[in-house]
């Protein structure tokens, strides 16, 4: 069987189209063909990729099908209660063994030649087994792909092909600090969060790094909400969310070149509880409740409010309300599957879950209202990207360059990762060009002992620290 190969060959896109001195990005590494296909080998078949939430297969014999870059890939818990990640083709001539989104089952069948593989991968069934192979066909070694590592950090399961890749939390380093916001329940006690409502998917066409850039730092197009601000869609009747939380409060741009991931944050002066989802008394006290809560479990972290985050490559989140998990699925130069997980607290009561129901699907997705603004964006900039003239000239990530912000207080946090104090500047660009330094040391890189720069003391400065363990 294959196996993931330590060594690649070295060409990746020239350095310069990822110009971090002069602060410029080629356009050709979102349109080009040939960088397209490179991706799928140096960064998607070596990192780390969200997959799916263990809520999703619960029971012995459920399954959840996803995606690693372009490969099909199935999330199942098999007899025994182990989960697994394979991938979606049959070993005899590579049709897909599942076509369902989800479900539960005791066997896969191949629909083409009947081959059938247990949930654990296991090839268990071939027709004709005795007359057309005279039994001597080593079932034991066609079963189901399947990855090379898999981890399952709070409920978030993840995946690599590459058995050279590190650990899983070696990969995410300090960042895992922000991710616990997102995966923990909202109250900081640590109980069990879950997917609700299924799993909205749409096609999106431009290429995927336009929205994965655009999670993991850009405060900079707030131009593009206005009118869903005006309209008062948070829960509070105030612009997209509740923003009395941010009022006051430090702008931080937290980036991670050395691995790639970024998130924005704001970290306040004070732990006051603010009111919120005033609309319903049971939701109100829930949330109410939940943030007394998080003060006592997460103390002085409790000041920090997370927002818009990317793990390096393509998983993107939101943490506070709405709480959702994006992926980012490549299916050609121009055009991506975007997924979208809504999580809540698995005990919250049903008038909170249906509250957030409506909510998520008003704000994210392709009903959304601020999904819509920026999936126009993100297609015309793409499509204006793509013509000979327009693929002469790079766009521009000079916001911020030379200048780290003012002083930043964090009062004893012990914050991992390079900080941005953005108050003032009121946006930057660091996290992107780190999101591109990253991307351009996958695509150059020929093993993980080049990438993880960390190791060697590499990291550009940035506090690789693991922060407080939430």
């Amino acid at each position: 069987m294959a196996t993931a190969h330590k060594s690649r060959s070295k060409n990746g896109p020239s350095n310069n189209m990822v110009n971090l001195d002069s602060g410029t990005i080629s356009r050709e590494i979102f349109v080009s063909p040939e960088i397209y296909a490179q991706e799928q080998e140096q960064l998607f078949a070596r990192a780390w990729l969200f997959i799916g939430h263990e809520s999703q297969v619960s029971k012995p014999g459920d399954f959840f099908v996803s995606s690693m870059g372009e490969e099909s890939v199935i999330l199942c818990r098999d007899r025994q209660g182990e989960v697994h990640v394979f991938l979606n083709s049959c070993a005899h001539r590579g049709m897909k063994v599942c076509r369902y989104d989800e479900g539960n089952t005791p066997v896969f069948s191949c629909p083409y030649h009947g081959w059938s593989y247990a949930t654990d991968g296991k090839l268990v069934g071939v027709p004709y087994f005795k007359d057309a192979y005279q039994e001597k066909l080593d079932k034991s070694k066609w079963g189901l792909p399947e990855v090379a590592q898999i981890c399952n950090y709070k409920g978030a399961i993840w995946a690599t092909w590459d058995k050279h890749a590190p650990s899983f939390k070696e990969y995410m380093g300090g960042f895992l600090t922000y991710l616990d916001f997102l995966l923990d329940t909202w109250d900081g006690a640590g109980g069990e969060v879950e997917v609700f409502g299924g799993v909205e998917k749409w096609v999106i066409p431009c290429n995927w790094k336009f929205p994965a850039e655009n999670f993991i730092g850009d405060r900079y197009h707030n131009i593009s909400h206005r009118s869903v601000d005006m309209v008062g869609q948070g829960p509070s009747g105030s612009g997209r969310r509740d923003m009395q939380e941010r009022e006051g409060a430090t702008a931080l741009d937290i980036s991670f070149p050395e691995r790639g991931h970024g998130t924005i944050t704001f970290l306040r002066a004070d732990d006051k509880v603010i009111p919120a989802y005033q609309h319903s008394k049971i939701v109100s006290e829930y949330f109410a409740h939940c943030e007394a809560e998080r003060r006592k479990n997460y103390g002085q972290w409790a000041r920090l409010v997370p927002g818009p985050s990317t793990v390096f490559p393509n998983m993107s989140y939101l943490p506070r309300q709405p709480r959702t998990i994006s992926a980012w699925h490549p299916r050609s130069p121009d055009s991506h599957e975007a997924w979208r997980w809504f999580l809540i607290d698995k005990n919250a009561p049903a008038e909170v879950k249906e509250f957030l129901r409506h909510y998520y699907i008003s704000y994210s997705g392709p009903a959304g209202l601020t999904e819509q603004d920026d999936m126009e964006n993100w297609n015309y900039a793409h499509n204006a990207s793509q013509g000979v003239i327009a693929r002469r000239f790079p766009y521009n990530y000079q916001m911020g360059m030379g200048f780290d912000g003012p002083p930043l207080d964090t009062d004893g946090l012990d914050m991992p990762g390079k900080i941005r104090n953005v108050t003032t500047a009121k946006a930057a660009e660091h996290n992107q060009r780190g999101f591109y330094q990253r991307w351009s040391e996958f695509m150059n890189a020929g093993d993980w002992d080049t990438l993880a720069t960390w190791r060697n003391g590499h990291a550009n400065g940035t506090n690789t620290g693991n922060g407080k363990a939430l």
